[in-house]
């Protein structure tokens, strides 16, 4: 988990340095459904190398994000779930799929003008 004092004051950076590259806001799409594994998630994913994927959801347990199950069996299945922190950011992901499709729906009537 990233450290207090590792935290920028302004909370939407705060927000940023946990999701904001390519990838996470899509893993939590993902995941937010029900526990996905690795290769589930890298289908969905399209594009994702494996070592990208790997190191998201690592960084993404790390920050209290995701939680990493395994099971014990052979060979071992290992499934990612939101942990409690991570299904707060829900409406977030709400409010950016809106927000999309209301951009979209901006950007595709101006392109068809």
């Amino acid at each position: 988990m990233i450290g207090r004092r590792d935290l920028p004051s302004c909370p939407v950076a705060t927000t940023v340095s946990l999701i904001g590259n390519k990838w996470k806001p899509l893993i939590i799409r993902d995941v937010r459904t029900g526990p996905k594994r690795f290769g589930e998630l890298q289908k969905s994913l399209n594009g994702i190398s494996q070592k990208i994927l790997t190191n998201n959801l690592r960084e993404m347990e790390n920050d209290g994000l995701l939680v990493r199950t395994v099971f014990p069996e052979v060979p071992p299945r290992v499934e990612y779930s939101l942990s409690k922190l991570g299904e707060t950011m829900e409406p977030l992901l709400d409010a950016m799929a809106q927000w999309g499709g209301i951009y979209k729906s901006i950007v595709g009537d101006a392109k068809s003008e």
